[in-house]
């Protein structure tokens, strides 16, 4: 178990910045802004930083109901130095969805999988539903109570990245809820569970149950237009709730590539291995067992040849079986 003290004197006198994955979700904004104010209860002052956009509802309302502040990498880059001290939450350095800023990483606290190896000064990887988790403990330990705010904050986070705990969820990941739970605002939290669907996101509901195909018990479905990572996410959750379908492959094209998010019901087939072999040579992909996601970059995609669609499926299917032989 890591002494989180060890965490407060390294940050000590420094600038410091906690930068979450690019397009931040509830989880990774939850987690910073728990570790944020955490820090300050030690007179550590940091800002929250990110690449990408704030793109959903959920989380946009998020940031405006609990006042939290996070700045674009726009508004950080000009006064970042290399002498700043970065900890990245709810990612790690070289995963393939974190941009790599000025400054020094000395820290990483998250929950995913750890696919390049760096020599943090500080490191807390676990295997837990959620970052969000993670903070959480480290309120408990210290016996310091989160603000109400933070409270509510890091049990959203947890609900949304478990998907209200029915995915991947852990011990430690019920002990937070059990903590959290009496300490949240209670009118907060059903604020943000509730009506958080766009009337463009049904348009992308559309895209997803008309371009759906299945093989065996995998499911794919191209978006063709431009998606955020949020609804990426959220539309292979909804692939994966068929009764046919036991692994979703969702993916659609943007500006920098090919997007995949990808899920898993099956114990013998981890999305986070099948993501990353499936592009293997194409882009880099990643994640946890049951939910992971990907990228092609643009300037990859002439190598999916003239017929990419049927490229991509050719590629995981084979992945698939490669876990599961029993898969068709």
């Amino acid at each position: 178990m890591v002494d989180f003290h060890d965490l407060v004197d390294l940050c000590r006198g420094r600038r410091v910045y906690i930068q979450t994955h690019n397009f931040p979700d509830p989880d990774a904004i939850g987690s910073a802004f728990g570790l944020q104010k955490l820090l300050e209860h030690y007179d550590i002052q940091s800002e929250i930083c990110y690449d990408g956009k704030i793109d959903k509802l959920s989380t946009s309302k998020m940031l405006e109901a609990l006042d939290i502040t996070m700045y674009s990498r726009q508004e950080i880059e000009p006064r970042l130095t290399e002498e700043d001290y970065i900890i990245c939450v709810d990612s790690q350095k070289s995963g393939g969805n974190i941009t790599d800023f000025v400054g020094n990483e000395v820290a990483a606290i998250d929950h995913h999988p750890t696919y390049v190896k760096v020599p943090y000064l500080f490191s807390d990887i676990r295997r837990v539903g959620a970052c969000a988790s993670i903070i959480a403990d480290y309120y408990l330990q210290q016996g310091i109570h989160p603000e109400r705010t933070v409270a509510t904050a890091l049990l959203y986070a947890i609900k949304s990245d478990t998907l209200h705990f029915s995915r991947g969820v852990t011990l430690q990941d019920i002990a937070a809820f059990s903590y959290l739970f009496p300490l949240v605002d209670k009118g907060i939290m059903m604020s943000l569970e509730m009506n958080n669907l766009e009337f463009r996101d049904l348009k992308a509901y559309g895209a997803a149950i008309e371009n759906i195909r299945v093989y065996g018990y995998t499911g794919f479905s191209r978006i063709p237009f431009t998606c955020p990572d949020a609804m990426i996410a959220i539309l292979s959750d909804f692939i994966l709730s068929l009764i046919e379908v036991e692994v979703a492959v969702v993916y659609c094209q943007r500006e920098d590539g090919l997007k995949f998010s990808v899920r898993s019901e099956r114990e013998d087939v981890d999305a986070g291995v099948l993501v990353a072999e499936a592009l293997k040579g194409l882009g880099n992909g990643g994640g946890h067992a049951a939910m992971a996601g990907g990228l092609i970059p643009r300037e990859n995609q002439p190598l999916l040849g003239n017929f990419p669609d049927g490229t991509i499926q050719d590629r995981f299917l084979e992945c698939v079986r490669a876990q599961s032989p029993e898969a068709k």
